[in-house]
């Protein structure tokens, strides 16, 4: 369990249990008891997140287009495509589950929901379960006692996998194309795995690719200012495979809107949920 911690802050990364590793990545839980807002952005994850938002005042996310979002009790974004900022009023408590690859279809016999950025989960099944399961975790104070309540009031929902969507999420051949690769071994023509892919995962093999140049980048940024604080901006094109550094930039704006170096200015206050 990775934390974050102040006097009036606090936040941990929680893993999920080895019988759930295939359906949630990790929890997040984060506590403001300051007497002011504390405001943080998300890195993009590519991943489907279920937030609970508890205290007197809404959780409230802004998007990099000026929207704002509050969250009274509970909420489904993503995939997570692109950065956003949420800003933690006094006395909130947030609790958020990210489901894994395919998992989210897997619940809710879809995968995108991204057209319109949010949605209220319950809106998804048309049915109150959501708010009842977020006034159950209401009663409890633990975070640990409500993951596992979580953990339990899903277990009876989850679908089997699909072996294309299994296929793809296992992937892990870098050097190959899994569009390719997952065809050949299922075999499905590529044009068919493709949709299969935007259809179980949310995305496409296109997005996903560019989007783990995007990560590598910058976990090896994050890496570099640990061990010297200086970064050789050219080291990072030739590590993470850019063509130059009009593309590491133009990767930069499209999922944070801010520059690199605007990047190291601010990356103590942006959180990254991705596993490496």
């Amino acid at each position: 369990m990775m934390q974050e911690n102040s006097n009036l802050y606090t936040s941990s990364r929680i893993e999920a249990p080895e019988e759930f590793s295939d359906v949630f990545s990790h929890f997040y839980q984060a506590q403001n008891t300051s007497s002011e807002s504390i405001s943080k952005m998300l890195l993009p994850s590519f991943q489907t997140i279920l937030i609970f938002s508890f205290g007197l005042q809404p959780t409230m996310i802004h998007t990099l287009t000026d929207t704002r979002i509050d969250i009274e009790r509970c909420l489904v974004l993503g995939p997570v495509k692109k950065a956003f900022r949420y800003s933690l009023p006094p006395g909130s408590n947030i609790l958020v589950a990210n489901f894994k690859n395919d998992a989210f279809f897997r619940f809710f016999g879809q995968a995108v929901i991204a057209e319109h950025f949010s949605v209220h989960p319950d809106h998804l099944l048309g049915e109150n379960c959501f708010t009842d399961l977020w006034t159950e975790l209401s009663t409890l104070k633990d975070t640990h006692e409500r993951i596992h309540y979580i953990l339990e009031y899903c277990r009876p929902y989850m679908r089997p996998r699909n072996t294309v969507a299994e296929a793809l999420s296992d992937f892990s051949h870098e050097s190959l194309n899994p569009v390719k690769a997952v065809a050949s071994l299922q075999n499905q023509t590529e044009r068919t795995v493709q949709l299969s892919h935007k259809k179980f995962l949310g995305y496409t093999a296109k997005e996903a690719n560019r989007y783990r140049r995007f990560l590598k980048a910058v976990m090896h940024i994050q890496d570099v200012l640990e061990a010297s604080g200086k970064v050789e901006w050219f080291d990072i094109i030739s590590e993470c495979s850019y063509y130059d550094q009009s593309q590491l930039i133009h990767d930069f704006n499209h999922y944070l809107h801010i520059s690199p170096t605007r990047y190291l200015k601010f990356q103590e206050d942006i959180c990254i949920s991705e596993n490496r």
